[in-house]
């Protein structure tokens, strides 16, 4: 018996599973869940830019001679190399984010907590959704002064709203949910 090369494959998949709203609803992560999941996301990158930036200020405060002047020169503790290094740690961290948020809709800190971001209607984000709607969109603001505070403010407090999502969850449709 010959079999067609041209064929459609006869395999069986099963259907991703769709949440209902109501599902979701009972579902959704804890205002302490993604406060905790944020302080872990910002000391994972505190820590792994912490001696890039001190490298940058070595190097700032030494060719500023009112700074000289007025206070004890910055001592120089952390050298290029370790800068570099700690650039490259940076990189990955973003990487590992980049992939676990393509994946599974987490960052290293809503891993350890144990939620995940999808859309509003329960199915995956994509990857090109976090990075332009979710993620962009609110930081780019946050570059104007003043206004760039006020709207990073309120950014965070929606939180505290009967949907327990921020703005950047309300432009991406998106929830966070328990995994």
């Amino acid at each position: 018996m010959e079999t067609n090369p041209y064929a459609a494959p006869g395999a069986v998949v099963d259907d991703a599973y769709v949440y209902n709203g109501a599902e979701l609803e009972v579902l959704k992560a804890s205002r302490w869940q993604r406060l905790g999941a944020a302080i872990i996301d910002g000391l994972a990158v505190g820590i792994c830019v912490m001696p890039l930036s001190f490298y940058v200020l070595q190097g700032w405060a030494s060719r500023n001679p009112a700074l000289t002047q007025s206070h004890a020169a910055m001592p120089n503790f952390v050298s290029g190399p370790v800068a570099a290094v700690s650039g490259v740690i940076v990189l990955g961290l973003i990487i590992i984010n980049c992939v676990l948020l393509h994946r599974n809709g987490q960052t290293i800190g809503k891993r350890a907590l144990s939620i995940k971001v999808v859309r509003k209607d329960g199915s995956r984000v994509p990857l090109t959704r976090f990075i332009f709607l979710r993620f962009l969109p609110v930081e780019l603001f946050r570059f104007i002064p003043f206004v760039g505070g006020i709207i990073g403010l309120v950014d965070t407090l929606m939180i505290f709203g009967s949907e327990r999502r921020c703005m950047h969850d309300l432009i991406a449709d998106t929830i966070v949910i328990e995994d």
